[in-house]
């Protein structure tokens, strides 16, 4: 199977090929840090797998994208990078949220915990988006908005570990209600390889790819100004 996978959902924009055979298995990975500038940086970084994994686009069997949530901007650019990749090829697509894809990262970093545990992202004004997570990575509940504090009200009483950069805002939240909580990874992103192998994994494949925002946008209309449209 050869797969190709894409991830702007949030800090990072990355590519990768996973080729998996009986025989060998080949992993192929572009990934750099940004919070911005995905749109420009994505396709070379997908020519440049395509050329290092020697793939072409009619080669893809599976191309892969997280839908969020995450950035605005950066969830759609990957998406419709993977709509537009998948009509020049007989590729079929696999999309599931940054959360989920972030879990796999730090199990396939080294993460063991002893039971399950908590993925926690700062969405800002006061928000977390929130998923629970088995020791294996199986994805429990969630993604959710939540404020720190109903997040902390809602764990389950053997979790004890929380990755990403809202960790620690759901540590301390813990903390006043008696909950002790360890925050970990605090930089931990989503990514493009452990996309692909959870793509791999899975026989899951839709004909369509939907942006998962969980929020409204930040930048709203101004009522003046619709109002003086004709």
């Amino acid at each position: 199977m050869n797969i190709l996978a894409l991830d702007t959902s949030m800090g990072v924009c990355s590519a990768a090929v996973l080729r998996t055979a009986p025989s060998a298995q080949v992993e192929v990975l572009r990934e750099v840090e940004m919070l911005r500038g995905h749109a420009e940086a994505l396709i070379p970084m997908v020519e440049a797998v395509l050329v290092e994994a020697g793939l072409r686009p009619k080669d893809l069997d599976t191309i892969a994208a997280t839908q969020g949530p995450g950035s605005f901007t950066g969830v759609r650019v990957a998406i419709a990078a993977a709509r537009g990749l998948a009509l020049t090829s007989d590729a079929v697509l696999f999309g599931t949220d940054s959360l989920t894809v972030m879990a796999h990262r730090a199990l396939r970093d080294g993460l063991a915990p002893d039971g399950p545990f908590v993925i926690a992202v700062d969405a800002r004004r006061g928000r977390l988006y929130v998923g629970l997570f088995g020791a294996d990575g199986t994805r429990l509940d969630g993604p959710a908005l939540l404020t720190p504090a109903d997040a902390a009200s809602t764990l389950p009483q053997d979790l004890s570990l929380a990755l990403g950069s809202g960790a620690e805002l759901l540590r301390e939240a813990a903390a006043e209600r008696g909950r002790v909580l360890t925050s970990s990874l605090p930089n931990l992103q989503p990514g493009a390889l452990a996309l692909a192998h959870l793509a791999a994994e899975s026989d899951a494949r839709t004909s369509a790819l939907r942006p998962l925002y969980l929020r409204p946008p930040d930048a709203k209309p101004q009522n003046a100004a619709l109002e003086r449209r004709p």
